[in-house]
């Protein structure tokens, strides 16, 4: 198996490395991971300006390339630049949990929409900061999961998030909000964002919040397609007549 690991924390971040040295077990890895944090960058790519890509000593399992640029961009140089094919690009493992409506902003989360783009099956780890190690002791648990019930047959794009001591797995939906912003005004012309944490529980472990708050693996199967398929058949059937 060919793996392709990028994420958005950065090559130096504590994530990447052991990530790297799992997946070397089941395959061939290349890494190719921002120069510096990307966090909320989503699938932005950077088509205005040369890109800075490097040669990065990260370890022996791995030849590995910083890109000063995007998660979406280093995927795009590992398969574009590089002119090469994988059988899984992985992106993370993500400090922070990437559930309900963060999806949409988290750069984890569009590097595999990015690999999807580009032909290939993606999967998006996540957990909380503290429970880092803990996640990395789930990671053969949740690719056997995969293989078990043969999910990348069914769907090419995965994010995983992995809570401390996980007392198992659902197949989850995306779910709500977890935080609310406000823009707090620190002078001279400028303004801070601030999260507030906004997560009410309803134990609903079909939705992802729900799922890994209450102690629970949760995998949502994602799609690059964001067409309402429902309301685009219900208007072309009387729109196109």
């Amino acid at each position: 198996m060919r793996i392709l690991i990028t994420n958005d924390d950065g090559i130096k971040a504590d994530g990447l490395l052991p990530l790297v040295k799992w997946a070397s077990k089941y395959g061939e890895v290349t890494t190719v991971a921002p120069l510096h944090e990307q966090s909320g960058k989503s699938h932005g790519i950077d088509i205005f300006h040369p890109i800075a890509v490097t040669k990065y000593d990260l370890c022996p399992e791995t030849t590995a390339y910083a890109v000063d640029s995007t998660p979406a961009d280093c995927v795009r140089f590992g398969i574009i630049g590089l002119g090469q094919t994988y059988d899984l690009v992985i992106s993370g493992i993500n400090r922070g949990y990437n559930i309900g409506q963060d999806i949409v902003y988290s750069g984890t989360v569009g590097a595999i929409y990015e690999a999807a783009a580009q032909g290939h099956k993606g999967l998006a780890l996540s957990t909380d900061p503290a429970t880092l190690s803990g996640a990395l002791e789930q990671l053969d648990y949740v690719f056997k999961f995969f293989e078990r019930n043969n999910l990348f047959a069914i769907n090419n794009l995965y994010n995983v998030n992995i809570p401390e001591n996980p007392q198992g797995v659902y197949i989850t939906r995306q779910g709500l909000a977890k935080y609310s912003d406000e823009w707090v005004d620190m002078g001279n012309g400028t303004y801070q964002q601030v999260g507030q944490f906004i997560f009410e529980n309803t134990k609903n472990l079909e939705l992802d919040t729900d799922c890994v708050m209450n102690g629970y693996i949760s995998i949502t199967p994602l799609q690059s397609d964001r067409t309402n398929m429902p309301v685009f058949k219900k208007l072309a059937g009387y729109i196109n007549q």
